[in-house]
């Protein structure tokens, strides 16, 4: 990645994306059209990645360009980077603009882009440079809605319980050092305490990670803190402030030094670190806000009563096969997930499981055609434009599997329906988790778990394609109480024996002739 710090010296000599070099854009650019010197920081978003700046803030500049309200103009963002200056030291001499590349490809299959320049960013914080500056920005006034896009594992607690770790050593720092936390969690809660001794003013506190009820969990773990520090600081934050849920759609692949120059190259000044979005926008967003909220629904949101039906959709159709195609397709070899879903093994084994397993799962949700909407996400990771990467997408398996796959198989167990295509998803986890793919290519297994998950499941690599030893392997797996939670007293013996086999067959067979055993396909 080319950041304000690392850009080529060919790179310097053009000058940079800036609101002093936005009149030298070609018209196809699309710019803002409001005075962002009147933004205030009604919002700040902590954990400011490439989703969060192709999704919350591109919604929010629809809404802020739509309207011809004064009011508008109170929704700016601050950034705040959790950990690195990266996004810092390549935006601020933008003044905080960037540029979002929306790519796809036309009807001959050829990629296509369109470019606009983000403005609704007008402030990074860097948190451990200067945690007090952090901390009096959601305690400041302006401050309505604090929002996060921080990872599963940026919420320190266990997914398969939802239970905050407060043997977390980042949590056990928070709690000692309500000046310079670490994590998310603290930043909130002392930030809050900040504000309940300020102003009193009511809060929104806004989760836009991939995870079920994620405004439920944020308010459990937010609580559970608090109490922690001030019991009284607890019943203020129950009765002040609001979480909603959230279920958003994007998909957002890292942006490479390739596309940083390219993109620059189109806009004829650079950009340090633009970011790529699809075409396909989705958020659906319960309407529960403590101090009012933006024009969202202009384009891109909807403002639900409930949104736990499209959590589950998003988590089990899309999050839940994206992950299955990040597995397999890593293993295969297939680097990316338009590479990877045009394999017709691999396609097809996609659409059964969301046939199979996962539809008979979902929650009415009226109006949905669930035919269409499995096509349209079909057609969605065949973007051959995005090129998004498998290994990108297999990150962090432990922290993602409880929700994106546990769901679904239990219901499907309890339901006594079938759970082959699940057990394969799970089994390819454990092949995965081999670190190496078909031809012998080594991979870092990365995961917060890691050096975990090697001792439990890894044996000698000579014993991998030994038919107890997978067996063994799925029933540590299944038993693996971080992963599966209460699941793991008891596990279940015919989906213990389903991955076990399946792991078997992977290490024998290899991905695509497992496939086509699984869907009684003809194998070569």
């Amino acid at each position: 990645m080319h950041t304000g710090k690392n850009m080529s010296a060919a790179q310097t000599t053009t000058p940079r994306l800036h609101p002093d070099t936005l009149k030298q854009l070609s018209p196809q650019v699309v710019q803002p059209g409001y005075a962002r010197t009147q933004l205030k920081s009604g919002i700040v978003h902590l954990g400011i990645g490439a989703f969060m700046r192709s999704h919350l803030a591109v919604i929010n500049e629809t809404a802020i360009q739509a309207s011809h309200k004064p009011e508008a103009m109170d929704w700016g963002i601050v950034g705040v980077s959790l950990r690195q200056p990266d996004t810092r030291d390549a935006l601020i001499p933008q003044r905080g603009l960037y540029t979002l590349a929306i790519r796809d490809a036309d009807a001959a299959g050829d990629p296509r882009q369109s470019l606009q320049v983000i403005g609704c960013v007008h402030n990074i914080l860097v948190a451990p440079e200067n945690p007090q500056q952090v901390l009096e920005q959601v305690a400041h006034t302006d401050t309505r809605i604090v929002s996060l896009t921080i990872t599963e594992k940026g919420y320190c607690h266990v997914p398969a319980t939802g239970l905050l770790r407060l043997d977390h050593p980042d949590i056990l720092h928070d709690l000692q050092h309500h000046d310079s936390p670490r994590t998310a969690i603290g930043f909130i809660v002392h930030g809050l305490h900040l504000r309940m001794q300020a102003s009193k003013s009511p809060l929104t506190l806004m989760s836009l990670d991939n995870l079920p009820s994620n405004g439920h969990l944020l308010k459990k773990l937010t609580l559970a803190f608090a109490n922690k520090v001030d019991p009284q600081l607890e019943r203020w934050i129950n009765e002040n402030c609001k979480f909603p849920c959230s279920m958003v759609d994007r998909i957002v692949p890292r942006t490479t030094p390739a596309d940083q120059q390219s993109i620059s190259a189109v806009l004829g000044v650079t950009d340090a670190w633009p970011v790529i979005g699809e075409p396909f926008i989705d958020w659906a967003i319960e309407d529960d806000f403590a101090c009012g909220r933006p024009d969202w629904n202009i384009d891109g949101a909807r403002f639900v009563a409930s949104a736990a039906a499209w959590e589950t959709l998003k988590l089990r159709m899309v999050n839940g096969t994206h992950s299955c195609i990040a597995y397999l397709g890593s293993v295969a070899g297939w680097h990316t997930v338009d590479v990877a879903i045009a394999q017709p093994a691999l396609h097809a084994c996609i659409d059964a499981l969301m046939q199979r397993e996962i539809e008979p799962t979902l929650p009415a949700l009226p109006g949905l055609n669930i035919a269409d909407y499995r096509a349209s996400l079909l057609k969605r990771f065949a973007n051959p434009a995005l090129a998004h990467r498998t290994q990108q997408i297999a990150m962090d398996g432990s922290q993602k599997i409880p929700q994106r796959w546990l769901g679904t198989v239990t219901d499907q167990l309890s339901a006594k329906r079938d759970i082959s295509l699940l057990a394969l998803c799970l089994a390819s986890w454990l092949r995965y988790l081999q670190g190496y793919d078909e031809s012998g290519q080594t991979y870092e297994i990365n995961d917060p778990l890691a050096l975990t998950l090697k001792d439990q499941f890894n044996p000698k690599p000579a014993l991998y394609a030994d038919k107890q030893t997978c067996e063994q392997r799925a029933l540590a797996l299944c038993s693996f109480e971080p992963v599966f939670g209460p699941m793991g007293k008891m596990p279940d013996r015919r989906l213990v024996a389903a991955i076990g086999h399946h792991l078997y067959i992977l290490n024998t067979l290899g991905v695509v002739q497992t496939i086509r055993q699984l869907l009684n396909q003809p194998a070569d």
